[in-house]
């Protein structure tokens, strides 16, 4: 990805790029309301927790295969560690002072790995226990697809949670756009948002929209100050304070252009 795309997303948003007050996920950091979650003292904690985990699960899963041939193994140790983190208290350690939510499950993790490798590989997947229902049948799937390369599970992980992370943001956009009524203009404009070239270019999208080349042009403008807003909202739940997004952005576009 070149600096010009990194720069564009890296850019801070003005008022007409920030996420209105109705679109936001919660009110504080999801870092605030994941350690809250180790207490229980919220009630929006548990959810908090629960949807990160839901989005961030497929990085862990690939790292873990990364280092463990056995599919079943590597879902049960995936399953039984969002089992002790989701249901027992287990996060009296996250301090977001440490990093990045992205670096604390990781590590985390691993700490799971060599405490309970030989305990976790007995484990049942659910076992008749609250759990998150994984969709392991299209993570193995997706697995499978990743290139085999020399990529550590450390930097798989890595690579696996900023394309996560840019995928949810694309849904969170084209979902507006759904409520909007707007989803052809996303589906067609969506290729712009990187500022990339196409085949046609604007005169041809804008005429399958039934506007002008400016209209679309213009449309696809608010398009990328959209994504751009979502994205570092989305970054924002995994920092510890407002001031690191900016870092965080540079630091997963390098990761993906290593």
């Amino acid at each position: 990805m070149s600096d010009t795309v990194v720069r564009m997303f890296s850019e801070r948003g003005n008022s007409n790029c920030d996420p209105p007050s109705g679109d936001r996920h919660f009110h504080t950091t999801r870092w605030s309301l994941v350690l809250a979650a180790g207490q229980r003292s919220t009630p929006n904690s548990q959810d908090a927790l629960d949807a990160l985990c839901r989005t961030y699960w497929y990085p862990l899963y690939a790292y873990v295969r990364r280092r463990v041939r056995d599919v079943d193994e590597a879902q049960d140790l995936t399953q039984s560690f969002f089992f002790q983190v989701l249901n027992k208290n287990d996060l009296g350690d996250a301090q977001p002072e440490r990093g990045k939510f992205r670096a604390f499950l990781l590590t985390a993790f691993k700490n799971f790995l060599a405490n309970e490798w030989d305990k976790a590989k007995a484990l049942k997947r659910g076992g008749g226990r609250t759990s998150i229902p994984l969709d392991f049948e299209s993570g193995e799937k997706r697995f499978r697809l990743e290139p085999t390369d020399d990529l550590t599970p450390d930097r798989l992980f890595d690579k696996q949670w900023a394309l996560t992370l840019l995928e949810h943001v694309l849904n969170r956009l084209r979902e507006e756009s759904v409520r909007s009524e707007k989803q052809e203009q996303f589906e067609l404009l969506k290729v712009f948002i990187t500022g990339s070239s196409v085949r046609g270019g604007f005169a041809e999208v804008a005429g399958k929209l039934g506007m002008t080349t400016g209209a679309a042009k213009v449309a696809a403008h608010r398009l990328r100050q959209r994504y751009r807003a979502i994205l570092r909202d989305e970054i924002l739940q995994t920092v510890a304070e407002p001031s690191e997004v900016d870092d965080e952005i540079r630091s997963l576009f390098a990761i993906l252009g290593s």
